[in-house]
């Protein structure tokens, strides 16, 4: 008589285990990381045009489109931090207070990764300028082997034998995808040869620090209780101070002659408001997920862009090395979310 009831009462707890449910957090991560692949395909493509695009009278400034992004994504942060405090104003002084103002120190922790992204924000902008774009996609891709040794070596993360593996395949990948072609189906830019090396020297300087201020932003979230608005909050303050720094110190003659937004237009403006929330859209994938991931998703959008490009730009024919590399993209992408668990079983003889 006693058998039936323990087993009655067992069985609904190992019914628990087996069938977990999933969590708001895995939700937030795949959310993140969509919106995330949206927003980078979005700004390669919008960014590249209004760095190649004619028109008459002066260009805009590089310089000052990071500087504003730096604003706007403050601006941003703090209407999100007012309107997780009920939209009450005290409330919103009084958290600006306690948590960047009252803590001096933990709000100086951030300069360090706000002048790395500055730098590389100016750096991606130069690139861009003097690279083809083959050749600046295939390169940049490097910043997901230096986030995943940053992560290693900072974070003491564990790789997988099939995490390392699909490192190598995505990298096999992104760069058959973005394999330059023939020269000649590509439109002639006048690039020359020291312009090429500063592009190239660019990216790769970019690559370093993305990885580098990646990770270390990534530790400092996670080591702190602080909201990742009020994190990006002190990242956007002093990323605008040296953002300004580097404006006067490169081009304050041409702020000086033609104005701070000089050759600002619709499309310049785009661009700036998708860096502005790009940050923000990077900030959840740290919070939700990580930098490894962050990389995986900005390698899909290559894909994207470079689709987009043929079929609505028409400035990029793809081969057969195009479609091969995108095999290996989407293997890698599954490769790395693969974890291999031992099959336990919840009833023994």
């Amino acid at each position: 008589m006693s058998d039936p009831e323990k087993e009655e009462v067992e069985d609904p707890k190992i019914e628990e285990i087996k069938s977990p449910e999933p969590t708001m957090g895995s939700h937030l991560k795949y959310i993140s990381l969509g919106i995330l692949v949206f927003q980078t395909t979005s700004l390669v493509l919008t960014m590249r045009y209004s760095r190649t695009l004619k028109e008459d009278g002066p260009r805009y400034l590089s310089s000052t489109a990071v500087v504003a992004a730096e604003v706007l994504k403050i601006i941003t942060c703090i209407f999100l931090v007012y309107k997780d405090n009920s939209c009450s104003v005290r409330a919103l002084n009084r958290v600006l207070h306690e948590e960047i103002i009252n803590k001096p120190f933990d709000t100086l922790k951030l300069a360090i990764p706000a002048v790395i992204y500055t730098l590389q924000n100016n750096l991606l902008y130069v690139a861009l300028s003097n690279l083809d774009a083959a050749t600046y996609q295939v390169t940049y891709q490097l910043k997901i082997l230096t986030t995943a040794l940053f992560s290693v070596s900072m974070l003491q993360k564990r790789l997988t034998k099939f995490q390392w593996l699909s490192l190598v395949i995505l990298m096999l990948g992104v760069t058959f995808v973005q394999w330059p072609t023939d020269s000649s189906t590509a439109p002639s830019k006048d690039v020359s040869s020291g312009s090429r090396f500063m592009g190239l020297m660019a990216v790769l300087t970019a690559c370093f620090s993305s990885g580098f201020a990646g990770v270390y932003f990534e530790k400092i979230l996670k080591e702190t209780k602080q909201s990742v608005w009020i994190r990006n909050i002190q990242l956007g303050f002093f990323g605008g101070i040296f953002g300004l720094v580097g404006v006067y110190a490169y081009d304050g003659d041409s702020v000086s002659k033609g104005g701070f937004f000089q050759g600002y237009n619709n499309l310049t403006w785009t661009v700036v408001v998708l860096q502005a929330l790009g940050g923000l859209v990077v900030a959840a994938v740290i919070k939700y997920a990580d930098n490894i991931l962050k990389g995986f998703a900005t390698s899909l959008s290559i894909i994207l862009s470079t689709l987009i490009s043929y079929f609505w730009l028409q400035d990029f024919v793809p081969t057969s090395v195009f479609f091969v590399g995108a095999i290996f993209v989407i293997s890698a992408t599954f490769l790395y979310g693969y974890d291999p668990k031992p099959s336990v079983n919840p009833v023994k003889a």
